[in-house]
């Protein structure tokens, strides 16, 4: 049974699945309501570095550059409705290919064009991340997002790194940003031109 995280919760998931070395992050929501317009949600993930700076700006993995350089990290593509149960949009990270200059990888969702469109996570529900084993299906761990994060158009789930035995963990994040897409990715030291 997969461990249920709260906010600042965190598990090694190597424990949980000895000799794990692939996992997709599954992410999942639905729109409560709309006022009519499209409502498109994206995941995206940052390899993040010592300095708490993506290593690169190719190491911002979006629906615009979906696999990171080294390969380790690639982005599934954009549903643009979050329409039908499940996983709405995944990222698979290959600990095995990934840099030994990462120190851990950041997976957030953000509403495009969300500010434009005066959209924010207050008309979201039900939105989660699940760690699953890509070797053989299992989930390993799941966060519900619970928070009240009426304002924000970013949200950081979770992040995944390895810890100081080389174990392989995820934390439960839940961090709202309001800035959206852009403010977010600008923070994690993503030149935005």
């Amino acid at each position: 049974m997969a461990v249920s995280l709260s906010k600042g919760g965190n598990v090694s998931l190597s424990k949980e699945a000895p000799g794990l070395s692939a996992v997709t992050v599954g992410l999942g929501w639905d729109v409560r309501r709309t006022d009519g317009a499209a409502f498109d949600l994206d995941a995206s993930a940052f390899v993040i570095g010592e300095n708490d700076k993506v290593l690169s700006d190719a190491n911002f993995v979006f629906y615009n550059n979906k696999t990171s350089p080294d390969g380790a990290v690639v982005y599934s593509g954009d549903n643009r409705t979050g329409d039908g149960a499940g996983d709405d949009e995944t990222i698979r990270i290959d600990f095995a290919k990934l840099t030994p200059a990462a120190k851990k990888v950041v997976i957030a969702v953000t509403i495009h064009e969300g500010e434009i469109n005066g959209q924010n996570f207050g008309s979201v529900q039900n939105a989660f991340a699940r760690v699953v084993n890509e070797a053989d299906g299992k989930e390993l761990a799941r966060y519900d997002l619970s928070e009240d994060a009426s304002m924000n158009v970013a949200m950081i789930f979770v992040e995944l790194y390895r810890g100081p035995a080389g174990d392989i963990k995820v934390k439960a994040i839940g961090e709202g940003w309001r800035s959206g897409l852009g403010g977010l990715a600008g923070a994690m030291g993503v030149n935005i031109g």
